[in-house]
């Protein structure tokens, strides 16, 4: 099985490639630390659900909410790259919807590891 073949993997490793293609856009000023800092959290969001995705059911658990956590972060900072100017309203938007459905995967991921 490939690695990609898991949706929430999917889903976070096309919105890094959008992240990536974005980067150029982003004010010189935003770019090497709020940017960095997003761009970084993305990067471990996505080793978290591979991490996950590889795990037993006892070690899964604490590793997919620490994901949950860093995912929070994540949104979090692209809110303030909106609110300070480093992205438009249309990309923050864009950007949102896709941490959102990421976010409800993996809410999904933990319930699901919860119930077994």
């Amino acid at each position: 099985m490939n690695d990609l073949d898991i949706p929430i993997l999917r889903k976070s490793y096309d919105l890094y490639k959008e992240f990536y293609n974005l980067r150029l856009t982003i004010p010189k000023q935003d770019r090497y630390v709020l940017w960095q800092k997003c761009e970084n959290t993305l990067i471990t969001v996505l080793e978290g659900i591979l991490l996950a995705s590889q795990q037993s059911k006892i070690e899964k658990l604490p590793t997919l909410e620490r994901t949950s956590v860093k995912l929070n972060f994540l949104k979090l900072c692209v809110r303030l790259l909106k609110d300070v100017k480093a992205i438009n309203s249309k990309t923050y938007i864009a950007i949102e919807a896709e941490l959102d459905e990421i976010g409800k995967m993996l809410g999904g991921w933990i319930k699901s590891t919860k119930e077994r």
